[in-house]
């Protein structure tokens, strides 16, 4: 079948998808991931692979891999009850890398034709002028499965998705008469991906994402506050019941009330106790993309030169895993065919590695950690994360922020800058409250957090015992390409960081 038929075909099944429930999704529908997909809907062989592989190693190479791809996302959107957004995308196309040393050469096509593909492997073989190499036999992976799925499952269509969204739109309503607007929103996706390399590695996986989300408008004597949660990851729909609905719409409201009447808290250096669960971004952001190998190798990243050093006290350890259930950065296999892994990046406060990808595993005569991702078939992949988190310490939540004395502690965080190389860095902090006398009290808004990821690193002086994942959906990474993420933390004490207020204590907004 020619990629014209095929996604005219599955736009049609996808635009029933959304438009009448009552019909599946994807055509021809086996989402068994031993099946081979790509073979049965465009005979993408182990003869053509090896065919493709050969064209892309032409020129030499130390090796070479192909990418397929087929995804379809979509969303269903209300405002106030009513909808306001429903719509989809389909991506499909494959790519054909050849690495040579540091250096790629990358193609890729949309049109899975013979005579395509192939040109793109030629495009891909010219970052190489020397003697041809020649492919190994392939092996079927075997990868574990951290987002188990029926055998039929299609996708979420839009027949499950808007009662659920009705459902959470009054719920967002009854939880408080200060509720004004209320914005629900049901984004899913399905990713079908397929890696064949030149070492011999053949896997193929069926990648669930979606969220479910309600930003609201609270509003008390003409002042108006806003916030969100969502809850998804890597679900089918047996997720999203009312205890989830309940729950996002619980999280929404009680923030947005709340901060009706937050303060602006004095600024300065301070003592900064982070909650656990989605503050873990800071982690992620700040300290995370310095561990990854891409920015070592080129030696742009402060621990370039801290491999087996200390960067941390002794409680802690650091850890980014692609094997956590249904959260939003796992993965049974990585881009480049390698198998999801936990990867321990810190170990009782010393670096113990980084994040690698072949090419930097290569440089630095190590394994791949399976840290190889790409956004898609029209990118080729980097040292990414997967979900980065710090394990809990022995000390209660309450001893942490009673050794804080006086400072903020923060319970959402936002619209994050991060200089990769220095690791300085300035967030926001949507939702948190006052540290006085060693308990929480008042809660703040419209306030900066301003740090250095690795000295904010060297500063964590306590942690609590209530490690917490993240288990939102809508979790994505830039670094020039999007993939999805997540990210978890306890409560943690760092001993000083700069907060950006009004400088009056007790500042109205």
């Amino acid at each position: 079948m020619t990629r014209k038929k095929f996604i005219q075909d599955t736009a049609l099944i996808s635009g029933a998808l959304m438009f009448l429930p009552g019909i599946k999704g994807c055509r021809n529908a086996d989402t068994s991931v031993s099946g081979n997909y790509f073979l049965k809907e465009f005979g993408i062989d182990e003869s053509l692979c090896r065919k493709l592989l050969i064209k892309a190693l032409s020129k030499g190479g130390d090796f070479a891999d192909l990418y397929f791809e087929f995804t379809v996302s979509n969303n269903l959107g209300l405002e106030d009850g009513k909808v306001t957004q429903s719509g989809g995308s389909i991506s499909l196309g494959m790519g054909v890398r050849t690495v040579k040393g540091d250096q790629t050469g990358y193609g890729f096509t949309q049109d899975l034709t013979e005579e395509s593909m192939m040109s793109a492997a030629e495009t891909a073989s010219t970052i190489c002028a020397l003697k041809a190499n020649v492919p190994k036999p392939f092996t079927r992976l075997s990868t574990g499965n951290w987002y188990p799925l029926e055998p039929d499952f299609n996708g979420i269509p839009a027949k499950a998705k808007l009662p659920l969204l009705q459902e959470l739109n009054q719920k967002c309503f009854t939880l408080s008469p200060e509720i004004v607007k209320v914005t629900a929103n049901f984004s899913s996706g399905l990713k079908r991906m397929y890696v064949v390399t030149s070492d011999g590695v053949e896997a193929e996986d069926l990648i669930p994402s979606g969220y479910i989300a309600a930003s609201v408008t609270a509003e008390k004597n003409g002042r108006k506050e806003q916030a969100g949660w969502n809850l998804g990851g890597r679900r089918d729909f047996s997720f999203y019941t009312s205890d989830v609905i309940n729950k996002v719409a619980s999280v929404a409201v009680t923030n947005a009330v709340t901060l009706l009447d937050a303060i602006q808290p004095p600024a300065g250096e301070m003592p900064v106790v982070l909650g656990p669960g989605i503050t873990g971004i800071l982690l992620h952001e700040a300290i995370g993309h310095g561990m990854e190998a891409d920015f070592n190798r080129k030696k742009t990243s402060t621990y370039s030169t801290m491999l087996g050093k200390k960067v941390a006290e002794p409680f802690v350890t650091i850890i980014d895993d692609g094997t956590n259930m249904n959260l939003a950065g796992s993965i049974n296999v990585d881009d480049e065919g390698t198998p999801g892994q936990k990867t321990v990046l810190v170990e009782n406060g010393i670096l113990m590695g980084y994040l690698h990808d072949k090419i930097s595993a290569k440089h630095y005569g190590v394994e791949p950690t399976g840290n190889g991702r790409r956004q898609d078939y029209q990118n080729y992949p980097i040292p990414r994360m997967r979900n980065t988190y710090m394990l809990g310490g022995e000390s209660t939540p309450e001893d942490v922020i009673k050794q804080a004395g006086k400072g903020i502690y923060v319970e959402t965080v936002a619209n994050g800058q991060v200089d990769i190389g220095g690791g300085d860095f300035a967030f926001y902090v949507s939702k948190g409250k006052m540290i006085e006398n060693g308990k929480l009290t008042r809660p703040i808004k419209d306030v900066n957090i301003i740090g250095n990821g690795p000295k904010m690193l060297a500063n964590i002086i306590a942690a609590g015992n209530d490690l917490e994942m993240s288990q939102g959906g809508s979790g994505y990474c830039g670094k020039g390409q999007l993939v999805s993420v997540g990210f978890g933390l306890p409560t943690c004490l760092v001993k000083s960081l700069t907060v950006g207020g009004t400088g009056q204590k007790g500042g109205r907004s």
